[in-house]
C-alpha cells in the first residue's frame, strides 16, 4: 500500500510571498536609483546648460545696448531655473559700505538688475553681474551677484561679488585657480575697471562678514585681509566643491579704469 504524498501548500505560499516582496523591493530600488540619477543629471548638467545659455544672452544683450549708446545699462532678466544647491554668498555680520557720500541714489542698480560684465581672462569667464545675491533671481540664473551696500565698480571701498561654484552655471567653478597678479575686469556702460588679484583666503565660515567690509579683513582669521582704505574687489564662493560648508575668498585691488 502506497503512502499518500503530502504537499506543503503553506510553505509554498510563504516562499512565493517572499519572492514577490523581494521583487517589489528590487523594482522600487531600481526606480529610486533612476530618479536619483535623473536628479543628479538635472543639477549637474541641465541647470548648468540652461543658466550658462541665459547668462551668455544677457552679456550679449548688454554689449549691444552699450554699443548702441542708449538705455540705462541694464538688460531685462530672461529665463528661469530650478532652485540651487550651493548658496555662494557670505552672510554679512554687520552693514557694509555703500557708494561714496554724495553719490545719487539713482546711480545704484535696482535689485536683480543686470548692469555689468565680470571678465576673468585666466578662467575664460565672461558673465553678467546683477545687483543682489538672491538665489532665484540672480545666482541660480548663472549670474554673479553684487552684495548690496558694498561699493560699486571703481569706487573707493570694497566691491563684493558672489557666484555659484557648482550647478546653475557655476561661474566661480575654478575660482581657486586664480593666482597673484591675475587680472579681473568689471565692465560697465561707462568704463572698464581692472583689478589685480593679490590675496586669497582659502577657507572661512559663511558668517565671516569681515571680508565684505570697506577695508576687507577676515573676522575669523584676522591675518587675512587689508589694514588701510583703498579700492578693493572681493569674490566669494562655496568651498570645498559640491558643498556649502565654507567660503573661498579672492581679493584684488584696482589697477586702472578705462573710460569708454
Amino acid at each position: 500500500m502506497r503512502t499518500p504524498r503530502v504537499v506543503h501548500h503553506r510553505g509554498r505560499r510563504r516562499r512565493a510571498a517572499y519572492a514577490r516582496a523581494l521583487w517589489t523591493a528590487a523594482e522600487l530600488a531600481v526606480t529610486l536609483g533612476l530618479i536619483l540619477l535623473l536628479f543628479v543629471v538635472h543639477q549637474l548638467w541641465w541647470t548648468n546648460r540652461q543658466a550658462q545659455d541665459g547668462a551668455r544672452r544677457q552679456v550679449e544683450a548688454l554689449e549691444r545696448e552699450w554699443a548702441a549708446g542708449h538705455g540705462d545699462g541694464s538688460a531685462p532678466l530672461a529665463g528661469t531655473t530650478a532652485p540651487g544647491l550651493d548658496p555662494a554668498p557670505v552672510r554679512p555680520s554687520a552693514p557694509t559700505s555703500s557708494a561714496p557720500k554724495g553719490a545719487p541714489d539713482s546711480a545704484r542698480p535696482r535689485p536683480a538688475q543686470v548692469y555689468a560684465v565680470l571678465a576673468i581672462p585666466r578662467l575664460g569667464l565672461r558673465v553678467p553681474v546683477a545687483e543682489g545675491i538672491g538665489r532665484a533671481d540672480v545666482l541660480d540664473r548663472g549670474y554673479v551677484g553684487h552684495y548690496p551696500r558694498t561699493a560699486q565698480p571703481g569706487r573707493p571701498g570694497n566691491v563684493a561679488l558672489a557666484g555659484h561654484r557648482n550647478t546653475h552655471g557655476e561661474p566661480f567653478r575654478h575660482l581657486d585657480r586664480l593666482d597673484r597678479g591675475d587680472e579681473i575686469r568689471i565692465e560697465t556702460r561707462d568704463a572698464v575697471h581692472t583689478y589685480v588679484v593679490d590675496r586669497t583666503l582659502p577657507r572661512t565660515t559663511p558668517g565671516d562678514g569681515g571680508v565684505l567690509r570697506p577695508v576687507p579683513r577676515s573676522g575669523v582669521l584676522p591675518s587675512y585681509g587689508y589694514d588701510r582704505p583703498g579700492h578693493y574687489l572681493t569674490l566669494t564662493t562655496c568651498t570645498p566643491a559640491y558643498t556649502s560648508t565654507y567660503r573661498l575668498v579672492v581679493w584684488g585691488t584696482l589697477r586702472s579704469v578705462r573710460l569708454r
